[in-house]
């Protein structure tokens, strides 16, 4: 009987050890299988990577727990677009000018080709409206923009959309688009030092400034050059809008009634090859809780007050670009498509 027992225990241990693996290896294995989506922004200080980091959780439960999701921040939008286009993400920071540059080879991505392929519309979040600012004991010699032709002007740092947004507004006025790169920390000393003669100023949704320029306005006083009437319909022939901002964005007077700026939208795409699936998910998830959002941030203001319309001024920006089939399968259920798109594939 003793052997009997003895040898029953090498069974019976070998049961139960091979109960414990199966139980401690499903969850494992569970985690293995969660796929990564990487989120590429720009830099930490930024209002992209801000807006990405507090939509993760929204994401991630809209997908049912089925990815993981990280914010990646890059040194500028053009860099956080081509790592989503080269492998190494798979969300991408944009806005219709980078868009558009991005289609038409211009700019940084002249001679460019994406190593997995191009990003396509897939959501589109919120507006930049860009403007200029000079030192306020200055202000007397800047009456238009054309006075800051030529002169050394820190336009945002390189490669950020609003740079861009600049970039393309002096091609369209004929000007000299000569800038200065500097730290955006240091854009009060160097306003005041005379390093720069300008500097280029921006709101999210006309609600609020970016974090840079808010410090900037605390240590200093500035004004704002507003285009004169003559270079306003020269950007709105070239197909520009010229929007009005409350000056109130600032805690002290800026010389202006009303700010007149030059508005991008700015979004988040992806490579056709991200499952119809998946995108569809998360257009519904940010549209049913645009509202909190928008109560949370005021830069989703414009977001939440027509979340469909926003999708479609983002593609009527580029409306030769292809479309996303996840944000065509939103767009069409809510009786917002428009046959003249054309939905992206993998091929796109």
């Amino acid at each position: 009987m003793k052997n009997m027992k003895d040898g029953l225990r090498p069974a019976v241990s070998a049961a139960t050890l091979a109960a414990a693996l199966i139980l401690v290896s499903a969850p494992l294995a569970q985690s293995q299988e969660r796929k990564s989506i990487r989120w590429s922004t720009s830099s930490v200080d930024s209002y992209g990577y801000k807006v990405a980091a507090a939509m993760v959780k929204i994401a991630e439960e809209a997908l049912g727990g089925e990815y993981t999701i990280t914010v990646n921040p890059y040194p500028a939008t053009t860099a956080a677009m081509k790592a989503a286009m080269d492998g190494t993400g798979e969300i991408g920071y944009t806005a219709d000018v980078g868009m558009t540059q991005l289609y038409a080879g211009e700019g940084g991505f002249k001679n460019y080709t994406p190593a997995k392929s191009k990003l396509v519309h897939t959501w589109y979040a919120y507006p930049m409206e860009s403007f200029m600012a000079v030192p306020a004991d200055k202000a007397a010699q800047f009456k238009c923009l054309k006075d800051l032709s030529g002169k050394p002007t820190f336009f945002t740092p390189a490669g950020f959309m609003n740079w861009l947004n600049f970039q393309r507004m002096y091609k369209a006025l004929g000007y000299d688009f000569k800038h200065v790169q500097i730290d955006p920390k240091t854009q009060s000393d160097a306003l005041k030092g005379g390093t720069i003669a300008g500097s280029v100023a921006y709101t999210t949704a006309g609600r609020s400034l970016a974090p840079y320029w808010k410090e900037t306005d605390v240590r200093m006083d500035v004004k704002i050059v507003n285009p004169c009437p003559d270079e306003i319909a020269k950007l709105q022939s070239a197909g520009l809008v010229v929007a009005d901002v409350d000056p109130k964005v600032f805690t002290k007077d800026v010389g202006v009634d009303g700010i007149k700026a030059v508005p991008i939208l700015f979004g988040y795409n992806m490579r056709a090859d991200m499952p119809e699936d998946v995108v569809y998910k998360l257009l519904n998830a940010f549209y049913k809780n645009r509202d909190a959002l928008a109560k949370a941030d005021p830069g989703f203001a414009s977001m939440a007050k027509d979340f469909v319309g926003m999708q479609v001024n983002g593609i009527k920006a580029n409306p030769d670009i292809p479309v996303h089939a996840g944000l065509a399968r939103f767009l069409k259920e809510h009786k917002a498509w428009d046959d003249k798109w054309k939905i992206a594939t993998s091929a796109s």
